[in-house]
């Protein structure tokens, strides 16, 4: 978009971590192009110009193939520098109870889009022998998502693959970044169907802004991986490392269950 500045791709732009990536990016001197498939997005982006950046938006369903192609064109002949593939969706409840059609949304969005767009971002990178290439992951990767087992599932998928690909691309010259936040006061949970009758739906959460600016300094840095957020955060992070997965997926159905937000203390 511009000769003297970096540029930078945040999907999932419109809201939450992915807005508040785009504003650190914006203020740390780079050009944007952000996605978000809702009405949000135009908002959003007039906001991010008002830093001085150059931001185009590219309002587009990252779930579907049209979608992709429609991001991937935009980028035709520009040089990304940056790519945070943040875009993504969740759906709580029990498997045995949930529409296959949101599972399978859970999965072409966290999954089959991540690899999608990954694949000709890093590409370019590794050519140029320069760039970043960094995901959203969480803390729910390291852990059995007991009554969320398709959105945690697809976030360990996430772990593993970004690991992977840093391992591949470490003498390139390119730097694969994930970081994983923990509950992040996001419409998450909203989407998910979890806001308001379970634990973690309506516990506390993380600031975003606080997640974005601790991923933006693990993003530039070329930190592999990160924990983001509170102390809570990354103690949970911890916990993840080192509890056996029967303990994790339990204590992960106290939070996650419908019903646990009306347990005492669970606010």
């Amino acid at each position: 978009m511009t000769e003297t500045r970096p540029l930078a791709l945040i999907t999932g732009a419109s809201s939450g971590i992915g807005h508040e990536l785009a504003r650190q990016f914006a203020l740390g001197g780079y050009d944007l192009v952000v996605n978000a498939e809702n009405e949000r997005l135009e908002t959003a982006a007039q906001e991010l110009r008002e830093t001085g950046a150059r931001v185009r938006a590219v309002r587009a369903d990252l779930r579907s193939g049209e979608g992709r192609f429609r991001l991937l064109d935009t980028l035709d002949g520009l040089t990304v520098d940056v790519a945070v593939l943040n875009a993504g969706v969740g759906r709580g409840g029990a498997f045995v109870d949930t529409d296959l059609a949101d599972d399978q949304e859970v999965i072409d969005l966290d999954v089959t889009a991540t690899v999608r767009l990954a694949k000709p971002l890093l590409r370019a990178m590794v050519t140029r022998g320069a760039g970043r290439l960094a995901f959203t992951s969480s803390v729910a990767a390291t852990m059995p998502g007991s009554f969320q087992p398709v959105y945690n599932a697809s976030k360990a998928f996430v772990q593993s693959f970004a690991q992977a690909l840093a391992e591949e691309v470490k003498d390139t010259g390119v730097t694969v970044t994930a970081f994983m936040p923990g509950p992040t006061d996001t419409d998450f949970f909203d989407r998910a169907d979890m806001a308001q009758d379970t634990r973690i739906g309506t516990m506390d959460k993380d600031d975003p802004a606080q997640v974005a600016e601790q991923a933006y300094r693990a993003i530039v840095t070329g930190e592999k991986k990160a924990v983001t957020g509170s102390l809570k955060a990354k103690a949970q992070g911890l916990a993840g490392k080192v509890l056996p997965d029967g303990v994790k997926a339990a204590a992960h159905r106290r939070m996650a269950e419908p019903g646990s937000g009306a347990e005492p203390g669970s606010g």
